[in-house]
Formats: structure tokens, C-alpha cells, sequence
């Protein structure tokens, strides 16, 4: 009795999504019907072509099938540069070696600043790529991701600012400034970051590049060195160090 129903509710929810897909094909035109033909034609000439042997990894190609020699190719380029990259982070930190000596409390909230911007990029980045994977957005898109990552950070940045300044203004009630300048740092490079991590990935696209491989570590070492130019320039400003 039990596998008579099981069996019964399997072909209503068939019958069901054939009849969903029989409206949608009546609804389609004839130039519909021919871009359905030719994409179907070329996945079955794709799954065709014989399988060879190569030592490049394709953005598409599954990761268990890629070669270990060929995976660390493709990485080993973008972590030198990074790793070089990496170190204008600390050059900006030995120029403001004076602003640490005449406030020591500022270097306290420098990994909060720099988590905060690579976890604000990364998020945009894995949504974007996902999309690209997807075929959900693509390169004639980049104004609309621009502008709608620029109306998010700005969200985002404005509540984790708001929150941050408060309560460095119960944890610090005599330093008005550093509570203002640590908020301001983090709306500015929230705001840095989502941008960033929307644009990169199509760039990565457009220059032939794997996103996932290229965007995700560039945005953290990126943004590390934005929000630091960031944080030191408003403390400059507002602290006058």
C-alpha cells in the first residue's frame, strides 16, 4: 500500500512538471524554438569530442578530473604576486609607525577594519561568480553589479559603522574622535570592499581568467591595503597625528 502511494504521488509531480513544461514550450516563438535547437546541437557535439589529456585546467573542468601539477600551475602565479602584493600592506604600516607611537589604541582595531573588508568583498565575490557560473550576469552587466554593490555597502556599512561607534562610545566615553574615526574607516572600506568583490570577478572573466581562482585572494589583499590608507588618512585628519 505504502509503495502504490509513493508511486502515485512520483508520477502526479512527472505529469505535473510535464505539463509546466509543455505550457512553456507552447509559449515560446519561432526564434526561441531555434535557439533551443542550436544550444541542444552544440552540447551534443560537445559531448562528442573525444576527452584528451592536457596540462592547462579550464574553468569548467571538474576539480577531482584537473591535474595536480596543472592545479598548482594555475595557482602558484596569483600567490607570488599576492604574497609580493602583501607586502605594501606593511610598508603602510611602518609609514604610520609615528601615528601607533602618539596613539597606541589605534592598532587595536586594525584586524576588526581588515576581517571586516575582506569579509564584505568576499561575499560580493562569491555571489557574483556564482552568477557568472550560472550564466546569470555577465560582462554587459558590470554597471548594473557596480551600482547595486554600491547601494548595498552603503547599507551594510552605514549599520556595521553605526553599531561599532556606539559601542566604542560606551568602551571608550573619552575618545569621541577614535570612535568616529574607526566608524567612518569601517563605512568607507565595507563600502571599497562589496565594490571591489562585484567588479573583480568580471574582470577576471574579461581578461580570461578564473574568478574563483583570482578574485576572492586579490579582494583580500586589496582591500587590507585600502582600508589601512583608509583608516590612517581620517585618523590624520580627525586626530591630527
Amino acid at each position: 500500500m505504502r509503495m502504490n502511494f509513493v508511486g502515485y504521488v512520483w508520477n502526479k509531480a512527472r505529469q505535473q512538471d510535464e505539463l509546466r513544461l509543455a505550457r512553456r514550450l507552447a509559449g515560446m516563438n519561432q526564434a526561441d524554438y531555434a535557439r533551443l535547437g542550436s544550444r541542444v546541437a552544440a552540447l551534443d557535439a560537445a559531448r562528442s569530442l573525444p576527452a584528451r589529456p592536457s596540462e592547462t585546467v579550464r574553468a569548467d573542468e571538474p576539480y577531482l578530473q584537473s591535474g595536480v601539477v596543472a592545479l598548482a600551475r594555475q595557482r602558484m602565479g596569483w600567490l607570488l604576486v599576492l604574497m609580493a602584493s602583501g607586502m605594501l600592506t606593511g610598508r603602510i604600516l611602518g609609514r604610520y609607525e609615528a601615528a601607533f607611537s602618539a596613539m597606541p589604541v589605534l592598532v587595536t582595531f586594525i584586524p576588526m577594519l581588515t576581517d571586516t573588508g575582506g569579509n564584505a568583498g568576499s561575499q560580493s565575490s562569491t555571489l557574483v561568480i556564482r552568477d557568472l557560473a550560472l550564466n546569470q550576469v555577465g560582462l554587459r552587466d558590470i554597471w548594473s553589479v557596480l551600482w547595486k554593490e554600491l547601494r548595498v555597502s552603503a547599507l551594510c556599512g552605514g549599520v556595521l559603522a553605526a553599531v561599532n561607534y556606539v559601542r566604542l562610545r560606551l568602551e571608550y566615553p573619552q575618545d569621541q574622535a577614535v570612535a568616529a574615526t574607526v566608524a567612518l574607516t569601517l563605512l568607507c572600506t565595507v563600502i571599497s570592499a562589496k565594490v571591489l568583490g562585484g567588479v573583480l570577478p568580471l574582470a577576471a572573466r574579461r581578461l580570461h581568467m578564473d574568478p574563483a581562482v583570482m578574485a576572492s585572494p586579490l579582494i583580500t589583499t586589496v582591500v587590507d591595503a585600502v582600508s589601512l590608507v583608509i583608516y590612517f588618512g581620517i585618523a590624520s585628519r580627525l586626530l591630527s597625528i
